[in-house]
C-alpha cells in the first residue's frame, strides 16, 4: 500500500481501479451492463468480504454484512447472481486487471512477489 489506507477503502480503491482497467479492456464487453438491484462493484466487494469473513454461510454472511455496513441485500438476488454466467465474464476480466494492478505496485516497491521465478530467490 502506497498510503495510509483502512482496509476497506484499500480494497474499494483496488476495485475501481481494477474494473476501470477491465471496462477499457475490451471496446464492446459484452458483460458490461447496469444492475440497480447489485451493482458489479458491490457483487466483487460482497465477494472480497465474503472471502475474508469468519461466517458458516452464505446466508450468515448476508445477515453480517447487513448488520455491520446496513446492507440489506435480497437473498436471492445475491444468491442468483452467483449464478450469473455474465457475472462471471465479469470476473474474469476483473481479475486480469486485478492482477495486473497487483504485479505494477509490488514491480513499483523493487520486488516482483507474483514472478514464480522470484519466489525460489527467497527460500
Amino acid at each position: 500500500m502506497l498510503k495510509d489506507l483502512p482496509l476497506s477503502e484499500h480494497i474499494h480503491q483496488h476495485c475501481n481501479e481494477s474494473m476501470e482497467r477491465a471496462l477499457l479492456a475490451e471496446r464492446h464487453p459484452l458483460w458490461a451492463r447496469s444492475c440497480p438491484e447489485l451493482k458489479d462493484i458491490d457483487f466483487i466487494r460482497l465477494g472480497l468480504l465474503r472471502c475474508i469473513s469468519v461466517v458458516d454461510s452464505g446466508r450468515h454472511f448476508l445477515q453480517t454484512n447487513e448488520q455491520i455496513y446496513g446492507q440489506l441485500l435480497p437473498h436471492s438476488t445475491y444468491f442468483k447472481s452467483l449464478k450469473s454466467h455474465r457475472r462471471t465474464s465479469m470476473l474474469e476480466t476483473f481479475e486480469q486487471q486485478s492482477y495486473h494492478l497487483h504485479s505494477e505496485t509490488l514491480l513499483s516497491q523493487g520486488i516482483d512477489y507474483l514472478n514464480p521465478s522470484s519466489s525460489l530467490l527467497m527460500m
